[in-house]
């Protein structure tokens, strides 16, 4: 993870509850567990890849 990567700002909207246990998996992996909840991490092709299986529960904001 260098310090000129591309960050992105991951927000969970909506609940894992009642979702199928790999997509909770991948949301937990992603670094959330409440809603509202945010991480900043990098925009790296896995992360993107996390982000695009579960695009429905979160909302994606990129960083300056």
């Amino acid at each position: 993870m260098s310090d000129n990567a591309k960050k992105i700002k991951i927000t969970l909207k909506k609940s894992a509850y009642g979702r199928k246990p790999k997509r909770a998996a991948t949301l937990e992996a992603l670094g959330l567990r409440k809603v509202n909840q945010e991480v900043v991490v990098d925009a790296t092709p896995q992360v993107l890849g996390m982000a695009d299986k579960v695009q429905d529960l979160i909302t994606v904001e990129e960083q300056a």
